[in-house]
């Protein structure tokens, strides 16, 4: 209880409380008051330092119980071990707060909050291991089930092709070119051209020679497509001498704007292909609209992408062996499979062991330096990560660099409050849990090397340890064919984004995660869900709430969640590849 103050003076004391003889008297009194006073400001600081030892007692005690290897789940359906430097990564234990939370440290308030944060979600997923997870969390709303494939109808005759050919050499990564080519199908359509199977630009970021045919089936693509146009595989003799940039028949994206109209293609390429019988795009990234377009060319678009492009056999053996060591073999075929895998997407023999069988989270952590560096955000590494993107910039992006010398560009906080910042690792892992998956979830890790390695994956890979990528599950001599191919080892997580019962990304704006969605969509089912968050929404939650509980973190998140799963068409002008609900894509049912 609270001392009781001293009692007043009595009235005849107070004028005898003001003279000087009673000095002394005022003096005792206040050193005996301060002498009080101190006695329990001591008692109050060690109460205080108790309660905070008490917490930290409570957080070794409890990261210590999650890094128990006796207790962590492994992911039983590994054939091969992984490799020495995986393995060493994923044995490592934790035994303090700061060793998890670790990725998140850095300047200012945001790193501060995210290592509370997985403080709070270690302490969430222990608790949660033994209770049933959301019941949506593996599933699609019941009304996805309405839509179905149909894009691979038809209902014209085959286009003759006879106005001239169309090359396009496509730019960037797979995804970028699987767009570029499905536009230029499109665009041969519109203006009665024949297409040469398109080529792909070598990139510096990208490092890889493949050419259509290394990762695409070219007798496929040329036969599945032969009663929309006409595809040949090189253009002819008395055509290949012809200087293209001479006669004006090179095409640039700087001559045709992002998304430009049918009408465009028709007002300015037409001439040109009729005059000089070829006409060669050189990039060709987005450069065809979403919408005004007629819908049998969009149709057509989504033919293309879903139907017309089948991995070659080598890819789509691997991508079999990743899916069946991720299901751990179970009977289970899919329209989805059978497009992505082919010949190879054939029935395992069922395991003596059902527990074997298993479902599993995708991930695509789009976290590569090229994305971070591009992204002109901040994540906490100090001056010597701005140093270093800084000096990738330089070289990978001149452009960029020469920009922010000559304009005002948003900071790094105006960026990630707007959610225009790739999410860390530990921001994804944050996600995850709040979303309700548990710590012995199976995840599978897409994407290339993340940008601070062992470091930045520390969060991530120590509360959900049953991690794997294509590097763990599959052997390096399995492995080998795809070395130094940046884009068929793309097509091997792709397989296995598409194939999962879940599938998580990070970057919404990311091609890889846009197109993986679709495709999901497409051939799902309405029973393959992509959670894809709202990163301006998350920004908020994370940046402007520096003292948000768990409990309201989870409600928060999951709410956001829940609204990006909702069923609905495209809006009109979105990507038909990230959307294809639509009437030129999928047929709506009525049940």
């Amino acid at each position: 209880m609270p001392e009781a103050a001293p009692p007043p003076l009595p009235l005849p004391l107070l004028a005898a409380a003001s003279s000087p003889a009673a000095a002394p008297l005022q003096r005792a009194r206040r050193r005996q008051q301060q002498h009080r006073r101190g006695w329990r400001r001591p008692r109050g600081l060690l109460a205080w330092g108790a309660l905070v030892a008490f917490f930290f007692v409570m957080n070794w005690w409890m990261f210590s119980r999650l890094q128990d290897p006796a207790a962590r789940p492994h992911f039983r359906l590994r054939r091969h071990p992984p490799r020495a430097d995986a393995a060493a990564r994923n044995s490592s234990s934790l035994s303090t707060l700061e060793e998890v939370a670790g990725a998140a440290k850095g300047k200012g308030p945001h790193r501060v909050m995210l290592t509370r944060l997985l403080s709070l979600a270690a302490h969430a997923l222990a608790e949660a291991e033994t209770r049933p997870e959301p019941n949506d969390l593996w599933e699609e709303p019941i009304n996805a089930t309405m839509w179905q494939p149909c894009s691979d109808q038809r209902d014209w005759e085959a286009s003759e092709g006879t106005n001239g050919y169309i090359m396009i050499s496509a730019n960037g990564g797979i995804n970028q070119q699987r767009v570029a080519i499905c536009n230029a199908v499109t665009i041969s359509r519109l203006l009665n051209a024949t297409l040469v199977i398109p080529k792909f630009f070598y990139s510096n970021v990208w490092l890889d020679k493949s050419q259509f045919g290394d990762i695409y089936q070219e007798d496929y693509f040329i036969n599945y497509l032969k009663s929309d146009i006409r595809i040949v595989k090189d253009l002819p003799v008395e055509l290949q001498s012809l200087d293209l940039e001479v006669i004006g028949s090179l095409v640039n994206d700087t001559d045709v704007m992002k998304e430009a109209k049918p009408s465009l293609y028709v007002k300015k390429i037409l001439p040109i292909l009729l005059r000089n019988r070829v006409v060669h795009f050189i990039g060709f990234g987005n450069r065809l609209s979403f919408d005004p377009i007629p819908s049998d060319l969009q149709r057509l678009r989504c033919r293309c992408n879903f139907h017309a492009l089948r991995f070659v056999p080598k890819i789509q053996e691997m991508g079999a062996l990743l899916v069946e060591r991720l299901h751990g073999h179970r009977s289970h075929l899919s329209p989805l499979k059978d497009n992505l895998l082919g010949q190879f997407a054939v029935k395992s023999a069922p395991s003596a062991n059902k527990s074997d069988a298993s479902k599993y989270l995708a991930v695509h952590l789009r976290f590569e330096i090229d994305m971070v560096a591009y992204s002109l955000c901040y994540f906490g590494g100090g001056k010597d990560e701005e140093d270093e993107l800084e000096a990738y910039r330089q070289i990978h992006f001149p452009v960029l660099t020469e920009l922010k010398k000559t304009t005002k560009l948003p900071s790094a906080a105006f960026l990630r409050s707007e959610g225009k910042c790739p999410l860390a690792p530990e921001e994804a892992v944050l996600m995850l849990a709040a979303i309700g998956f548990k710590r012995s979830t199976n995840i599978y890790i897409a994407g290339a090397e993340i940008y601070g390695g062992r470091h930045r994956m520390a969060a991530i890979s120590h509360l959900y340890p049953a991690l794997v990528t294509k590097e763990t599950l599959l052997s390096p001599s399995e492995l080998e064919p795809f070395r130094n191919f940046s884009s068929q080892l793309a097509a091997l997580d792709f397989i296995a984004c598409a194939a999962a019962d879940a599938f998580a990304m990070t970057d919404p704006g990311s091609q890889f995660s846009s197109l993986v969605q679709g495709y999901r969509m497409y051939y799902g089912g309405g029973n393959l869900p992509t959670i894809r968050p709202n990163k301006r929404r998350l920004a908020s939650i994370l940046v402007k709430n520096g003292t948000i509980e768990w409990q309201e973190f989870q409600t928060r998140v999951r709410k956001l969640i829940q609204q990006t799963k909702q069923v609905h068409e495209r809006p009109v002008a979105r990507s038909i590849f990230r959307h294809p609900r639509c009437p030129e894509c999928m047929c709506r049912t009525e049940h």
